[in-house]
């Protein structure tokens, strides 16, 4: 009776503190700049790279354009197999996937927007990437190749 009662509380629990998926916006991250800025959603990329690594990571402000550009440089032609977050707490967390980081940590210099970026080996195979912003923003993310970059436009 109690192993009943128990499986019953934890199946009626699990769905109420899982995240909904449904709720959130999901898009595939494209090859070219689509000028859609987006606040919040889930976001991925599936790619054919084995392995690579992150080789800098640098920003650029053009005062005419009205936002700042953070780029995320790779050792491979493309951007490796990537997942990614935009929450409600002013944080990108991205997951690289076979991937490592052949530099220091890096650090934005001059950011307008962002606060911190981090990266976390999570099982040697997996990178991940926190950005914590210093206020509410939007996002176009996109990707370009040879070689391949992650590129974050925020506003």
């Amino acid at each position: 009776m109690k192993l009943s009662l128990f499986l019953l509380c934890l199946l009626a629990v699990t769905p109420v503190l899982a995240q909904n998926l449904m709720e959130e916006r999901i898009w595939k991250v494209s090859p070219r700049k689509k000028s859609i800025f987006l606040d919040s959603g889930v976001f991925h990329l599936n790619s054919n790279v084995k392995s690579s690594s992150i080789t800098a990571v640098r920003n650029s402000t053009v005062n005419g354009r009205g936002y700042e550009r953070v780029v995320v440089d790779f050792s491979s032609p493309s951007v490796p197999k990537l997942y990614g977050h935009i929450t409600a707490d002013k944080k990108i967390s991205v997951d690289f996937f076979d991937t490592a980081i052949s530099t220091t940590q890096p650090k934005l210099k001059n950011s307008k927007y962002v606060k911190a970026i981090d990266f976390i080996s999570v099982d040697g195979k997996t990178m991940t990437m926190e950005m914590t912003l210093k206020g509410k923003s939007s996002f176009d993310i996109f990707y370009l190749e040879n070689p391949g970059r992650l590129v974050i436009d925020i506003r």
